[in-house]
């Protein structure tokens, strides 16, 4: 059984020594979606509301949410954010605005929480977006598809709802 690296021999809470790491280029691709009510997805499928347009909003703040990572989350390393793509995806039927997120850098660390915070800022920003038409919105999963870099190489975890492939 593999055994938590961010706690130490008596189990505080630690920031992990990654000074003897190798430096790898990695890569991590997150995605998620946020479920809306009527109201909500007709006017995300008209192109906005009163904010204006929730896209490229979101697609900022999800850039915004990568790059505050080890802000957010207390023993994430910063890193230097060498490249984010965000995408996105309307689906209709099932009410779902979907965000993916590829995020890049060479480091001694992973980049798996940048791409999930990115994906989860990008999605609170398109609810913030879309809530003077609706509150009746929720934050479906979001999960990592894939990373790259580091001792394990290429890990990847598909995931049949997603619109995209990992």
């Amino acid at each position: 059984m593999a055994e938590l690296t961010h706690l130490d021999s008596e189990g505080r809470p630690r920031m992990v020594d990654v000074s003897a790491k190798a430096v790898t280029r990695r890569t991590a691709v997150a995605a998620g979606y946020l479920e809306l009510d009527a109201p909500a997805a007709e006017a995300l499928a008209k192109g906005g509301g009163p904010k204006g347009d929730p896209w490229s909003v979101a697609r900022i703040g999800a850039i915004g949410g990568v790059k505050r990572a080890a802000d957010l989350i207390p023993l994430a390393h910063p890193l230097a954010i060498e490249a984010v793509e965000v995408t996105h995806h309307w689906d209709p039927s099932g009410r779902r605005a979907w965000l993916r997120v590829e995020v890049t850098c060479e480091g001694r660390t992973g980049i798996e929480m940048e791409a999930l915070a990115g994906v989860t800022i990008g999605l609170l920003v398109l609810y913030d977006m879309l809530k003077a038409v609706s509150h009746g919105m929720a934050l479906g999963p979001a999960r990592l598809l894939r990373k790259e870099g580091g001792r394990r190489g290429q890990v990847i975890l598909p995931w049949a709802d997603c619109p995209w492939e990992p």
